[in-house]
């Protein structure tokens, strides 16, 4: 599972000799906080070179899928080759209506696979950005998700999120002999591999921020254990022995601790421990149900939730444990709470009557908006820019399918992976 390294250069031979032919206009951006936001129409022809057309397919569809930008068919492309180091022809993709346009060029020497691209604003006539990848020629596709992001970046002005991993519960089989494996793929679909054999079951995988490491739970007939995968080496270890069920771990932002909840004699706690010295604190004390903790982006504290006032509700606590402060208080039923990585919302998952939905509040309860509502909705994990939630999804009788939702709620679509998957957790951007 060892990720190949990119190069990354400034693209720095800007154009300069010829003149713009139309009147400059202000510099395109894409406002990604209106919830009515327009997709601006973007043109990424077929890059130059061995495996140009398909690093301009894949950088296609992850902005298609961001909700934020139209990709224009190839067929519309009226000027249909393009050299990175001539300036387009600006015209020819103005008729088309393309207010950005993204061209490159893909060579390949002494084992070297190198690729330059440029943003540019077809309405001013202005590069927006220039700049150079390397890599190995087989780790095309994560130069591509890299491209995606820097465009990403440029035009919302906020950072991307494509060239990154998910971890999931992949499914298999009928609801009565449900076969569970530990999955792991692109944030697109593509590369997808198992890192358990299906044996036994496994629930709740969660990336650490600041390594590919992920933690999860495996349930076997004599009980149940919390793992700490390396991706990178392959090592894998348990969490340490736990009387009861152990279950729901995450880890703390910095990566040195790992919250989790324990069942003791029909009693269910939250206890983190500090993965160095293995020394574990219990956090909650309560007479019921307190489980799915989540660290805050700084680590002070923890959101997770409870049925101490009779129903799941969220709360939230110092990371030192202590009194939890209840900040949901709508109908139904809400659990499964992650804190996104800005800080700025937790999103979870809430139940009413006979529907589950994808829902975020504001940190203090404030501000609770639902995303999505359906048969069976749960599950949410935010990607590392805090602007996309991916969580799973089941239909009467269907097996669980990965989606994703915008903070907007607008933007609401299938992710790219063909299978059956539930329990999604995105890791950071990779290095």
């Amino acid at each position: 599972m060892r990720l190949k390294t990119l190069a990354l250069a400034v693209f720095a031979a800007l154009l300069t000799s010829v003149a713009a032919t139309a009147p400059a206009r202000a510099q395109i951006e894409v406002d990604i906080n209106r919830g009515d936001v327009k997709p601006l129409p973007i043109a990424i022809p077929a890059f130059g070179g061995q495996q140009g057309a398909e690093i301009a397919q894949v950088i296609t569809g992850n902005l298609e899928r961001s909700g934020l930008f139209a990709p224009i068919p190839p067929a519309a492309h009226v000027e249909k080759t393009l050299d990175v180091n001539v300036q387009p022809r600006f015209p020819d993709w103005k008729v088309i209506n393309a207010q950005a346009l993204v061209n490159g060029q893909v060579t390949v020497e002494g084992g070297r696979l190198t690729v330059n691209f440029r943003l540019w604003d077809v309405y001013s006539e202005q590069q927006l950005l220039g700049l150079q990848f390397t890599s190995t020629p087989d780790n095309w596709r994560r130069v591509a998700h890299k491209i995606s992001d820097a465009v990403y970046e440029r035009l919302t002005g906020e950072k991307g999120y494509f060239d990154t991993r998910v971890v999931f519960v992949s499914e298999s089989g009928d609801r009565l002999n449900r076969r569970k494996q530990l999955a792991i793929m692109d944030q697109d679909g593509a590369n997808p591999s198992y890192l358990t054999d299906g044996s036994y079951i496994v629930m709740t995988p969660r990336f650490s921020s600041t390594s590919q490491e992920i933690t999860y739970m495996a349930l076997r007939p004599e009980g149940s254990s919390i793992y700490l995968f390396n991706l990178e080496s392959g090592r894998r270890e348990t969490l340490g022995n736990f009387p009861g069920m152990v279950f729901a771990p995450r880890f703390s932002p910095d990566g040195g601790r790992v919250a989790f909840s324990v069942e003791r004699a029909g009693n269910t706690d939250i206890y983190v421990m500090d993965l160095r010295s293995r020394a574990s604190n219990r956090l909650t004390s309560d007479p019921s149900i307190e489980t799915s903790p989540s660290f805050s982006p700084d680590g002070s504290q923890i959101v997770y939730n409870s049925d101490r006032g009779g129903s799941a509700q969220l709360y939230v606590m110092s990371a030192n444990g202590g009194g939890g402060r209840r900040i949901s208080f709508g109908s139904g039923r809400y659990t499964t709470p992650v804190w996104s990585p800005t800080g700025e919302y937790i999103a979870f998952t809430k139940q009413t009557g006979g529907e589950f939905h994808i829902g975020i509040m504001k940190p203090d309860g404030s501000d609770e908006r639902i995303l999505t509502s359906s048969y069976m909705d749960e599950g949410p994990t935010w990607a590392p820019n805090g602007r996309v939630l991916m969580f799973s999804r089941e239909t009467p009788g269907g097996a669980p399918r990965l989606w994703t939702v915008d903070v907007t709620g607008r933007i609401e679509r299938a992710a790219p992976y063909p299978g059956s998957g539930s329990d999604p957790a995105w890791s950071p951007l990779l290095n």
